[in-house]
């Protein structure tokens, strides 16, 4: 990191003023300048304490020591003692449509990007209505409608049933505004090979769950960007992989209980992980960053589903949920969750395999994403990134490596994006003191913690307000 000089601080106010971005004035004046003063900076670049970071709008401004010149009306918050990290991102979300109780939760706790893994036109829009600074919210980046069959477990989902069908589904998907694609977990291997090349023509990116006929190395080579809720990586890790995948394809499906099938090939991946090849898991993570395919784990998600059921029902946060959800997710739980000492043994060790098996990715130079699922059980807008960071850590990353990640190895350098995070505490001494959060500072915007508190008690009472019902399902 170098210091930016005060006559470089001038030139980047000239520039914004002949773009119209300063509020008129006398000369020189700078009421839409911010300045941070004396805080440690933390970003994927390194750590830099007595740092002043100056802003304009939604820009970095300039960098500097702490005695760094400033231009006259500038805005000054002396945070002495905080530190500064890039805005979080949420790598796998469901609820964007959720507008007044999605977007200021994340805010709130310094998540200033999502990316929603269900899109549909409302939500397209309402990406366009955030940028257009129409709506107040993290920036999207909106997947398709969820593409899967011949069969799944979702209703609502995009049913293709032929290669065909498939390229249709990734040109509608393209047609609508999607970002990206996103597959599921029953697409057959012509199909999937479909999509992926119709994707490539397209110029479109997929991403989403490993599909259960098609073993996770090569979906990679197919070109999908990222593989989420570690599906997929104990199979395409064991020495028992190939008899487990014949057994999964002579395994029967019951279109009216697809389910029953999934939860089958679940029970089947977590053999796999009892039998894990550290020589085959150092291959796959080779193939894996040579293809540019990243993991995306949503850790605090699999750690509900792998849980008896009522184990997060009296979470305080649920408090900052739509009155439906408690219902809803109970439900969604009845299928999954382990009842039984021996089931809830089983399913702790299991996720505990997967997580080390992240790890142990990350280590070979995998890339991995902070998502959470939000929208699904005990999954909770904004709140959730931070369980997730400390959960990597857990796993076995430094504190270090879950903030890069949770950031996309964002550094606060002149140019870049104001969407900063100021903490009580340092993040890469405990990962927990991500959760102590003073101020956010996004799209121009300044959130102190009267905001934050103001915020978070709107969305307390939008979450008791009566809304239609919603089918989705998903993880």
């Amino acid at each position: 990191m170098t210091d930016t000089t005060r006559r470089e601080v001038l030139g980047w106010l000239a520039g914004l003023g002949a773009a119209g971005l300063l509020v008129p004035g006398t000369a020189g004046a700078s009421t839409n300048v911010t300045a941070l003063r004396g805080v440690t900076l933390v970003d994927a670049t390194g750590t830099r304490p007595n740092t002043t970071i100056v802003l304009a709008d939604n820009r970095v401004l300039a960098v500097g020591s702490r005695d760094l010149p400033l231009p006259r009306g500038c805005r000054t918050l002396d945070l002495a003692g905080k530190f500064v990290i890039p805005g979080l991102w949420d790598m796998h979300v469901h609820g964007a449509f959720l507008d007044r109780i999605t977007l200021p939760l994340c805010l709130v706790n310094g998540v200033t990007g999502l990316r929603e893994m269900w899109g549909s036109p409302p939500i397209y829009e309402l990406r366009d209505k955030i940028e257009r600074g129409e709506v107040l919210g993290p920036r999207l980046v909106v997947g398709s409608s969820i593409i899967d069959g011949p069969h799944s477990t979702l209703p609502g989902a995009l049913i293709v049933a032929t290669p065909d069908e498939g390229r249709q589904a990734v040109r509608e998907a393209k047609t609508q505004g999607a970002d990206f694609v996103k597959v599921y977990s029953y697409l057959d291997r012509p199909t999937l090979t479909a999509i992926a090349d119709e994707c490539a023509r397209q110029d479109m990116t997929f991403a989403g769950h490993c599909s259960n006929h098609v073993p996770l190395g090569d979906a990679s080579n197919l070109g999908q960007r990222t593989f989420e809720h570690m599906y997929g990586l104990p199979l395409a890790t064991s020495t028992r992989e190939t008899e487990l995948r014949q057994a999964i394809a002579a395994l029967p499906l019951d279109p009216a209980d697809s389910f029953a099938w999934f939860k089958q090939v679940l029970d089947f991946e977590r053999e796999a992980a009892l039998s894990h090849s550290r020589s085959k898991a150092v291959r796959l993570a080779n193939l894996l960053r040579r293809n540019g395919s990243a993991l995306c784990p949503t850790m605090v998600a699999m750690r509900v589903y792998s849980s008896p059921a009522d184990r997060y029902a009296d979470d305080p946060r649920m408090r900052y949920t739509p009155s439906f959800y408690p219902d809803l997710w109970r439900d969604q739980l009845v299928r999954w969750a382990p009842v039984t000492p021996q089931e809830i043994r089983q399913q702790a060790e299991f996720l505990k395999r997967r997580m080390e098996q992240v790890a142990e990715m990350h280590a070979h130079g995998v890339e991995v994403l902070v998502g959470t699922d939000a929208g699904n059980p005990y999954s909770f807008a904004g709140f959730s990134v931070h369980d997730e960071l400390e959960l990597l850590v857990e796993a076995g990353l430094s504190p270090t490596d879950a903030l890069r990640a949770g950031t996309r190895h964002a550094a606060i350098k002149p140019g870049a994006e104001a969407n900063l995070v100021v903490l009580d505490g340092n993040p890469l001494t405990n990962i927990r003191n991500t959760q102590r959060i003073h101020t956010v500072l996004t799209r121009g915007r300044v959130f102190g913690p009267a905001d934050r508190q103001r915020m978070l008690a709107e969305v307390e009472k939008a979450a008791q307000e009566p809304f239609p019902t919603v089918a989705k399902a998903c993880c």
